[in-house]
């Protein structure tokens, strides 16, 4: 008989991608160049964030996203296997749709992140698809409205099936 073990994976920074991306877009100001052609630049209030998949067998279970002030939170995963000091990140290479977790000034602490349940679902889903294919993923995660990376913790829960 087959037990149900839950497998929290953090969303984890990746500095020197983000540095990387951030220096691609200061090159291309400082020149006056212009991106490539769906080029997608990474904006000061974007960074990149990693998943590390330990086991590949996986189905979606749960969000677990906490901001603790009001902001919004955008989670837009990657579709291919994705270096940024060897390929310039492109608009399509972005998966739809995307994770948007947020709070609001007037909840209170122990009310719960709000998203929009149906493309958090979808989204949730189609990283554990992904995950039979890689071991990493890369995430553009975009903080706005007040919150920033020191006030929001991100994992995504998978169940995995014990044989």
């Amino acid at each position: 008989m087959a037990s149900q073990v839950t497998l929290e994976l953090p969303f984890r920074p990746d500095a020197h991608l983000t540095e990387v991306m951030r220096q691609r877009a200061q090159s291309l100001q400082q020149r006056g160049g212009k991106r490539q052609d769906g080029e997608r630049l990474l904006r000061p209030h974007e960074a990149i964030y990693r998943l590390d998949f330990s086991q590949q067998a996986l189905r979606f279970a749960h969000w677990g996203v906490r901001l603790v002030r009001s902001g919004r939170l955008t989670v837009t995963a990657t579709s291919q296997l994705w270096t940024p000091d060897l390929t310039h990140l492109m608009n399509r290479q972005l998966l739809e749709p995307a994770g948007v977790f947020w709070r609001a000034e007037s909840d209170g602490d122990d009310t719960p992140v709000h998203q929009y349940e149906a493309d958090a679902q979808e989204f949730g889903e189609r990283i554990a698809e992904m995950a039979k294919v890689r071991k990493t993923m890369y995430f553009l995660l975009a903080f706005e409205e007040g919150v920033g990376p020191d006030a929001v913790e991100c994992s995504i829960s998978f169940q995995v099936d014990q044989k």
